[in-house]
């Protein structure tokens, strides 16, 4: 036991958390990636220019991005329950967890992209590449290493989503400090908690930091 609970609670607890932020980090970037890169090649003189599909797409993805992840949580809890059959769970808790990852690492994503030089776009086009081609050769391996800092915020955002989820039973170290931290009065355990949570944002960030800076070095 420590600050009145098991071990066994407090790695299981552990386990949810990274459990929900692995699974939702590798969905919502699967599909921010994508989103990311159809902002940029459809936007004014971008590659695949179409104002209407980035008009669309950038109003649908500021409208999923202006609700707060605790009411997106609630709001979303039918789509959760047809998609995973439960609403409650760790499982069930990476539904609106994707819902709100992916349009804000579409945003990092698309931001990482416009960074690149519009030389390396043009030179790309004038030797015939085609639009899968510039994208895949050319513009994403010329921003690995701004993509992978993207990825690292946006993980350390999603890790602050899955400490809420734990209020509507979607467990991790956010339900631990809620049920058996706040509810019972228990300021170590919260404390604890918080500890670990800054853990796993440094950790992630010094993962996140290495890896870029290694990508960096090796474009040279």
């Amino acid at each position: 036991m420590i600050f009145g609970v098991s071990y066994a609670r407090i790695v299981l607890c552990v386990w949810q958390t990274l459990y929900m932020l692995g699974i939702g980090l590798i969905i919502g970037a699967a599909a921010g990636l994508p989103l990311g890169i159809l902002l940029v090649i459809t936007r004014k003189n971008g590659i695949m220019e179409n104002r209407l599909i980035h008009a669309v797409l950038s109003i649908i993805i500021n409208i999923v991005r202006s609700v707060p992840f605790i009411i997106l949580l609630v709001y979303v809890m039918p789509v959760t329950k047809v998609i995973v059959g439960t609403r409650v769970g760790s499982t069930a808790a990476i539904v609106p967890l994707v819902f709100f990852i992916t349009p804000f690492l579409s945003r990092l994503f698309e931001s990482s992209l416009l960074d690149i030089d519009g030389g390396i776009i043009e030179a790309a086009q004038s030797m015939g590449a085609t639009v899968g081609q510039t994208i895949i050769h050319f513009m994403l391996p010329e921003a690995r290493s701004s993509l992978v800092l993207a990825l690292t915020t946006g993980a350390v955002s999603l890790l602050g989503a899955t400490a809420m989820a734990g209020a509507v039973g979607g467990g991790g170290v956010g339900d631990l400090a809620l049920t058996y931290g706040y509810q019972q009065f228990n300021r170590p355990l919260m404390t604890s908690t918080v500890v670990v949570l800054i853990i796993f944002v440094q950790a992630l960030q010094t993962a996140g930091n290495s890896i870029a800076k290694k990508l960096r070095n090796g474009k040279k």
